[in-house]
């Protein structure tokens, strides 16, 4: 995402994680309830967030719309934010509410398929992030100009050949929250928050907690050394051993300007 440079304000300081002046790490747990705001009005405030598990990119922004729009999921792709670390504490969407209330309808708790994100997709006029080899299709970012504005309940033209229909593979942070850890010698800890490069939507750390729930400390493994999750173990599988996790960096040790130490 490239955003112009300016100073974060202190809520968003704290929550956030400088790397070496290329990236910025932000926790997804210090998101969630983050109230949510249209270009004419408030929408709503942050619920959950679906990520890609096949290269780990946040696709969609969850919204509780409360009374607004109820009985439906309300997405909202990163390509509709100018910036996640923006002034004071709602976040603002490049989006009107009446856009919103006639984008796609998707009811709560149905899987999000690739042929919902199509339609989903065309009605804003948004490029698909699955064409192409980038991580967001033709670039590694969410693009952050204004998209194209279709009237009222008309999707947008589909531009170009049509892509091969595939699954999602998208994932709830939520659901995923509380998964035991399986290193390559045995089971240790639970997730407990992402950290998310602010600027592309990718999940580049996980923090994981290890020993008592309550008391245990909290460190940070790298995405990439996650091998697969399983939904029906509730677990997530890495290619680390036991004692590479126990000495991965600590949350608190991570100070501004230094990149935690990758573990091995």
């Amino acid at each position: 995402m490239n955003r112009m440079p300016g100073k974060l304000s202190s809520r968003a300081a704290a929550h956030a994680i400088y790397t070496k002046g290329t990236f910025v790490l932000q926790s997804i747990k210090q998101l969630y309830g983050d109230k949510l705001g249209a270009s004419d009005g408030e929408i709503g405030q942050v619920k959950d967030f679906y990520f890609d598990d096949q290269n780990w990119a946040v696709r969609y922004v969850v919204a509780d719309t409360g009374s607004w729009l109820p009985g439906r999921q309300v997405l909202i792709s990163p390509h509709a934010f100018g910036s996640l670390h923006q002034a004071g504490k709602v976040l603002r969407v490049n989006l009107t509410r009446k856009q919103i209330e006639n984008s796609p309808p998707i009811e709560s708790h149905k899987p999000v398929s690739r042929q919902y994100e199509e339609e989903y997709y065309r009605y804003y006029g948004w490029p698909f992030y699955w064409q192409g080899s980038a991580l967001w299709g033709m670039s590694g970012f969410p693009i952050l100009e204004l998209p194209a504005k279709p009237l009222p309940g008309e999707p947008a033209a589909a531009s170009g050949p049509q892509p091969k229909r595939a699954d999602a593979h998208l994932r709830s942070t939520q659901a995923v929250n509380g998964y035991h850890l399986q290193a390559s010698d045995g089971t240790i800890g639970h997730v407990c928050d992402f950290m998310m490069d602010d600027e592309s939507w990718a999940i580049r750390q996980l923090v994981i907690k290890t020993g008592h729930r309550l008391s245990g400390r909290e460190v940070q493994i790298p995405s990439s050394k996650v091998d697969r999750i399983s939904w029906d173990e509730s677990k997530v599988f890495v290619n680390l051993t036991k004692e590479a996790i126990l000495q991965a960096p600590a949350c608190d040790d991570a100070s501004v300007g230094a990149a935690p130490k990758e573990a091995r």
